[in-house]
């Protein structure tokens, strides 16, 4: 995942879970029948009505005894050449249109809730009225293509089939969807996308009414790259469990390199640094007692996996999304860097040459950050880097044969590790 944060970029797209690609596939504009079909002097549409009609006449007529059936016979032969000429095009449509159509529908019953409310916040009708289509709302043209779908599927009754061949059924309904693609379709994205900035919206909402302990931040616009927050803490966590700590990043000091034990909080801490800052600069309140933050392009390296499906290792997988990083700060973004347990799928030797090299490189292009380690060796990096660094860790205390962690920050490397009292404690022998 890739956040950029600054406005809040989220880097990816929108694509339909259970059929990926299917609502991007049909909203592309490019026609699926030939021109010859739908642009002038020749609308095949019309064609296809006028037979159906002809079809229509000519057998009322025979019934009433006024044509002999060559007139209708001859009028369905004039059907049949027509559908061989459309027959390719059609089946491309009706092959696009089935899984989009059903799609769409949750997308018209949340657009339909957002056209009815009454909004008064100016964003909000921003967003309502960027929904209107021509003289139709977004809603009610998704409602004419589902309607255009069920009778086009109602071709497929076997009662009804009969019928539906001298009427050019499937070709006139097929050629109108194709014509409300043609329409609606550059729409399709703006109307998702509506939806997922209200169901955003909705969400910081919530968020805002469900933890009234959080404040709006102090967004400012300075050069230089800055988090400084007091009592900072998980959004996830109740406040009543969630223990806040002071964090200060910018200038002077641009890194922090945070030691622990297991279980002591260096990842949360981390989570909660960015977070927070996607937080603010989404307009959301955050878990803190104070922020001041200026705009941050967030490069997160945390819980990194292997891949079977791409042929990665972890430490590969790393070093890609370290890379992604880096080339943020070499852009002259102001960059926001949080790295947990750095390098560790490799020995030694390499992580401390590496992991050096990596934060030093960030450090020196303006990037602010905090990297969490187990090797102490790393924490002698803050030597090279002087006052732009500082050492922090948190500690753990055992009581009666258990370990007990209070999660506040203290200056300096930690001095000592739970390691083995973690692995006897759940059985091991060592």
């Amino acid at each position: 995942m890739s956040l950029v944060v600054g406005p809040v970029r989220l880097r990816g797209e929108l694509v339909d879970e259970r059929d990926p690609g299917s609502i991007r596939l049909f909203s592309q504009c490019a026609a699926v029948l030939p021109d010859a079909v739908l642009s002038p002097p020749l609308r095949a549409r019309w064609i296809a009505l006028a037979l159906a009609c002809a079809a229509v006449a000519t057998f009322v007529l025979f019934l009433s005894q006024v044509l002999s059936l060559r007139p209708f016979l001859a009028v369905v032969l004039a059907e049949l050449i027509f559908g061989l000429i459309v027959r390719d095009s059609v089946r491309n449509v009706s092959s696009l249109v089935s899984t989009p159509a059903r799609e769409l529908e949750l997308v018209r019953l949340l657009l339909e809730r957002l056209e009815k409310e009454p909004f008064k916040s100016q964003r909000l009708e921003q967003l309502t009225h960027a929904l209107d289509v021509h003289a139709l709302t977004a809603s009610a043209e998704i409602r004419r293509l589902e309607r255009s779908v069920e009778y086009l599927d109602s071709a497929r009754n076997q009662f009804f089939r009969l019928l539906a061949a001298p009427l050019v059924w499937i070709p006139q309904f097929t050629m109108a969807i194709e014509k409300w693609r043609q329409d609606c379709g550059p729409h399709i994205g703006e109307w998702i996308a509506a939806v997922g900035e209200f169901e955003a919206l909705c969400s910081l909402a919530t968020f805002a009414y469900e933890r009234p302990d959080a404040v709006f931040p102090e967004l400012v616009s300075e050069p230089a790259p800055l988090f400084d927050g007091a009592d900072v803490r998980h959004p996830l966590i109740p406040r009543d469990h969630a223990i806040g700590n002071e964090v200060r990043l910018g200038s002077p000091c641009d890194l922090w390199i945070v030691s622990g034990s297991n279980m002591s909080g260096k990842s949360t801490l981390l989570r909660a640094v960015g977070l927070n800052t996607a937080l603010a600069w989404a307009g959301a309140p955050v878990c803190c007692a104070r922020l001041r933050v200026s705009p941050l392009r967030i490069g997160a390296s945390i819980r990194v996996n292997d891949s079977l499906t791409d042929n990665k290792s972890r430490f590969y997988a790393e070093i890609s999304r370290l890379r992604d990083i880096v080339d943020l700060a070499r852009a002259g973004q102001p960059t926001l860097f949080l790295l947990d347990e750095l390098l560790s799928g490799t020995n030694s030797h390499d992580r401390r040459i590496g992991a050096a090299a990596v934060i030093q490189g960030l450090v020196e292009r303006g990037a602010i950050g905090l990297v969490t380690t187990h090797d102490l060796a790393l924490a002698d990096i803050t030597n090279t880097l002087g006052e732009r660094a500082r050492n922090v860790h948190f500690e753990d205390h055992i009581e009666n044969g258990e370990i007990h962690f209070d999660y506040h920050l203290r200056d300096g490397v930690v001095e000592r590790s739970n390691a083995l009292e973690l692995m006897r404690a759940v059985g091991l022998d060592v």
